[in-house]
């Protein structure tokens, strides 16, 4: 059974939007950016925006319920990743890490740990600055998702 490529996006806080673009149409694939509030994306037909209201995880339960193979999903969020991962869907994060499920348990862990430590009142760093390296990584990871989804489809 062949599935049809789409790339999802949890577009509200996405550094990596023109890149997804320039991968998507030179792969011809559809794109849809998903997002509590409007913003301009191309006009163009293989992109299209989906608004979602502004209910807690809203976006993510969008993009959960679409997730399957063939679908590539380009999130931050650990556990929208864990959904769509269940789902079949590839998952890449902004800096071009891909989440799999060999590694989204540790993942998980470590995300929970640091929300306990935050809770206790320890003062911790955000993540690391975005840099030329992830943008970079991410064009690599993307387009390498995308011909596997295109051999596998």
């Amino acid at each position: 059974m062949t599935h049809p490529i789409h790339i999802l996006v949890d577009a509200d806080a996405c550094p990596v939007k023109d890149e997804i673009y320039k991968v998507a149409w030179r792969h011809e694939a559809p794109v849809t950016l998903v997002s509590n509030a409007p913003f301009r994306i191309p006009a163009h037909p293989l992109v299209k925006r989906v608004i979602v209201g502004d209910a807690f995880d809203a976006a993510d339960d969008w993009i959960a319920e679409r997730a399957a193979p063939g679908v590539i999903v380009i999130t931050a969020d650990i556990l929208l990743a864990d959904r769509a991962l269940k789902a079949g869907a590839a998952v890449i994060a902004p800096t071009g890490r891909p989440f799999t499920t060999s590694s989204i348990g540790a993942a998980i862990a470590t995300r929970a740990i640091m929300a306990d430590l935050r809770a206790g009142g320890d003062q911790l760093g955000g993540p690391a600055p975005f840099a030329a390296a992830d943008r970079s990584r991410f064009l690599q990871t993307l387009d390498a998702a995308l011909v596997k989804a295109k051999r596998a489809g």
